[in-house]
């Protein structure tokens, strides 16, 4: 039975290959997304380990990966206290930034879109590695320039490279400070002794000079770095230290500093990793439709066949067993031609990341063992279950039977379809109930699997519908005459084949139905939000995902015919007791003149010091009710605010919570704009006030200037770059799909050669043969598409209604995006007959007559 097994996979090896495809791209998703977020890892890891030193003195939570800009800083007495210390062989003082950009020879900022720009004053510290921190490579670290002089500058490598720079040049730094833009000597080039920096840019001004224009001229850090003397451990010296510090100032060892932003490092990561392995799944899913067909047919083909061996004394189990082991034979090969292609599309994911901001140019990319038990174990599970259905209807066989070429499915089989996909539909359907009517607070818990049940479902009933529709295609060709009539009775032969293949498609196309009703709805309601609340004139947001300094609003204020101008800066704190705030920080009076804020309860003016107005979803989800004290949780301390209303989430407010700007500088972090609104004065021209904003902000690459409906469409671009990027991933399963109906075609040639032979005997020609082949892919791609468009209306309408209260309010389909979702699909058949109408038009007749 060995032997016989190996011959099969050898003589069936294009047919074993096309569904070894599927299996190809989802297991080179899954391998794919493990090899790319463990190259982040490590990467984030390498920058971590590598900016730490053995003991780190700052505030409680200014050291955290994830926390934004601190405003705390402590005096010089508290550096002169550790110097005293003598388990510290070294102490480093830093003063620190995170948001000071470089500008390129071209105009253009260097990093940013996410990234921070680092700057810091220059240090010798050695990291827990062993290495420096910092390296110099050319020129000379930066010195004071004393007053009137030209600041001094030194920047990483890559950043130079990228701004096309070189030491003795003059570079524009773009600072949170007053003025947002100062020139500076380039003096030198650093490397990062843990490599690269993943997109960040580094800085190294001055100690003074960064005192002097950031900190008031006050002699202040925001952290200190100490290297252990000889023999001394990271705990004694981070136990001495904390005894000199200052309430509020902690001592940490570098160990649990890398640990603590690793493990928040691998938390951000495994979000990604869950976001991309999705996709994977899809692919796998609809991978199986194709292998379940692909071993179906083969069985079929087959049947004489696995009959004589019957005859000959073989067992049920070893028939069974033969087919399973051709499956395991196509998983293992699928699998390691998946795990080649998940290496590719992990530099793949490397340089679209790349595109944005995340550069891993200097990152490893390494297979580790778990990758590849992962990927074998996937693919080769996916593929020996898909075959095992058709391997026991198989071994089920009777020889007699089969030798009689008779091996019509029993009816049972199909009232076991109605039943279990009827089953799967209302256990679906129930499980996505409960997800839309968020009854349990894990929302994707539920929508995601119910959709994925009821498709399944829906998969299993399509035989069913796959009968009428097929009869209308039948009126449909029509005009093709006796060719239209035999694709039509070709499709109605086995219609469970039929409507397996076109399952495939129907999964990856609802998905994209649903996806495409949720774009279209979120740009019209980002259109109808903006034109019913924004009244300002303008609006000037950051254009790197950074914020940008106070002193561009100090700026525009001074303008002549300025009305308002409401400065929005952006917070991500805790509330204790809850989840994480989406805040914004707003003064009530400049924010009510710039936009109309619809108010459930209370009014945009109780918003005062110590208040917060809550989006009317998240307060009824988590019941927070007017006059509540809450407690929002920042790195800077506890800060208590009471609930003084609630607004409606239309979209045009960019937060779920508002509050004071008051709360945030309590909260310890830094003063920066995330976006300001202009309004002007009545009887200011439109014009003149553009021109003079733009002129304070042309020097700025790293903000942008807008009238209301460029603000609408940056926004709408931003929905359309996330949609392009789920048809992208989606696209695969298409792909898949696609492939399914190439090999459903082609084995279904093979099946037929005998009546193809006939065909041509009794004069139908290679054109006539290869129409035919033509409206029966079309028959199952146009069917798959339909099957697929109504499971994405059915989503989409539903996934709406339920996040209407999120902001999105218009729901819109966008029929005439679906109606070429539908079109395409008909081309896509056309295009995938190519191969199968090809061989069959080739055959050889007096040889395909003859055939048994």
């Amino acid at each position: 039975m060995l032997k016989v097994t190996w011959r099969n996979l050898v003589a069936r090896k294009l047919r074993l290959l096309l569904s070894a495809f599927a299996i190809v791209l989802g297991v080179a998703f899954v391998a794919g997304s493990l090899i790319f977020t463990d190259a982040m890892g490590g990467a984030f890891d390498d920058i971590v380990e590598g900016s730490t030193a053995d003991v780190e003195v700052a505030y409680e939570g200014a050291n955290d990966f994830d926390s934004a800009q601190d405003a705390r800083v402590f005096g010089a007495e508290v550096v002169e206290a550790l110097e005293g210390l003598p388990e510290a062989e070294s102490v480093h003082p830093v003063t620190q930034l995170n948001s000071i950009f470089i500008i390129g020879s071209d105009g253009k900022v260097v990093g940013g879109n996410g990234a921070p720009g680092l700057a810091l004053n220059p240090v010798d510290t050695r990291a827990v590695t062993g290495k420096k921190i910092l390296e110099v490579v050319e020129g000379e670290l930066p010195a004071d320039a004393g007053a009137g002089g030209t600041p001094q500058v030194a920047i990483d490598v890559d950043a130079a490279e990228k701004a096309k720079v070189e030491v003795g040049d003059t570079i524009t730094l773009v600072t949170p400070g007053t003025p947002p833009t100062i020139e500076a000597e380039l003096t030198g080039l650093v490397e990062f002794g843990a490599g690269g920096l993943n997109g960040a840019t580094l800085t190294l001004l001055d100690l003074d000079y960064m005192q002097d224009q950031f900190f008031g001229g006050e002699d202040v850090y925001n952290a200190v770095s100490l290297n252990a003397a000889e023999g001394v451990t990271q705990e004694e010296l981070a136990a001495a230290a904390q005894e000199v510090l200052p309430d509020g100032v902690i001592a940490r060892t570098g160990d649990d500093v890398v640990e603590e932003n690793q493990a928040t490092i691998d938390e951000i990561l495994g979000f990604l990793n869950t976001f991309l392995l999705v996709f994977a799944a899809v692919a796998l899913v609809v991978g199986t439709f194709l292998i379940i067909n692909t071993f179906s047919i083969l069985v079929a083909q087959r049947s004489r066949e696995l009959a004589l061996l019957r005859a000959l004394g073989a067992s049920r189990r070893q028939v069974n067993r033969s087919v399973l082991l051709e499956a395991f034979g196509v998983g293992v090969v699928g699998s390691t031609l998946g795990l080649g292609g998940g290496y590719l599309l992990a530099l793949t994911l490397k340089w679209i990341f790349g595109r944005f901001g995340l550069d891993l140019a200097g990152a490893e990319f390494p297979v580790a063992w778990t990758t590849v038990v992962a990927s074998y174990a996937v693919g080769v599970l996916v593929t020996v279950a898909a075959a095992y259905v058709p391997a026991r209807r198989a071994s089920r066989i009777a020889p007699v039977q089969a030798l009689r070429d008779d091996v019509a499915m029993p009816e049972s089989t199909l009232r076991v379809r109605l039943v279990v996909g009827l089953l799967l539909v209302v256990v679906g359907a129930a499980a996505m109930t409960v997800g839309l009517l968020e009854t349990f607070d894990e929302v994707l818990l539920f929508l995601g699997p119910g959709m994925l049940a009821v498709l399944i479902g829906i998969a299993l009933l399509s035989p069913f519908a796959a009968r009428p529709v097929i009869r209308v295609f039948g009126l449909l060709f029509k005009p093709f005459g006796a060719v239209g009539r035999l694709a039509t009775e070709n499709s109605l032969r086995n219609p469970r084949r039929t409507a397996a293949t076109a399952s495939a498609l129907m999964i990856g196309l609802a998905l994209m139905a649903m996806m495409s009703i949720l774009g279209s709805s979120a740009s019209a309601s980002t259109d109808a939000a903006i034109e019913e609340s924004l009244t300002s004139e303008f609006v000037v947001s950051n254009a790197i995902g950074q914020p940008f300094s106070p002193d561009v609003a100090a700026q525009i204020r001074r303008l002549d015919g300025v009305e308002a101008v409401a400065s929005l800066r952006q917070a991500f704190p805790k509330v204790k007791g809850g989840g994480d705030a989406w805040m914004a920080a707003v003064d009530p009076v400049d924010f009510g003149k710039v936009l109309k804020v619809p108010m459930a309860a209370g009014t945009l003016g109780a918003l005062g010091e110590g208040k917060v107005l809550i989006a009317e979803g998240i307060a009824e989800q988590d019941g927070y009710r007017l006059g509540d004290t809450l407690t929002l949780e920042f790195q800077g301390g506890d800060v208590d605010v009471e609930v003084a209303g609630t607004f409606e989430s239309n979209g045009a407010v960019p937060a779920e919570w508002l509050v004071t700007q008051d709360t945030l500088e309590k909260g310890g972090l830094l003063p920066l704009d995330s976006m300001l609104f202009v309004s002007k004065e009545p009887g200011t021209s439109t014009d003149q006030l553009r021109d003079g904003v733009a002129e304070i902000t042309e020097e700025l690459p790293t903000v942008t200037l807008k009238d209301p409906e460029e603000f609408a469409e940056e926004q709408k671009e931003q929905i359309g770059i996330f949609l392009n990027l789920i048809y992208g991933l989606l696209g695969l399963s298409v792909v898949i799909a696609i492939l399914g109906v190439v090999n459903t075609l082609a084995l279904s040639v093979i099946e037929r050669t005998r009546e193809v032979g006939l065909l041509r005997a009794i004069g139908v020609s290679r054109s006539q043969l290869r129409t035919m082949i033509r409206l029966e892919a079309i028959v199952i791609t146009v069917f798959g598409a339909l099957l697929g468009l109504a499971m994405g209306l059915a989503f989409g309408l539903a996934l709406m209604n339920a996040i209407q209260d999120e902001g999105l309010s218009e729901i819109v389909v966008p029929w005439v995006e679906l109606l070429l979702f539908v079109l395409a699909a008909a081309v896509v058949g056309v295009l995938a007959a190519v191969f199968p109408a090809r061989r069959a038009a080739r055959l050889d007749v007096l040889r395909a007559v003859t055939t048994e």
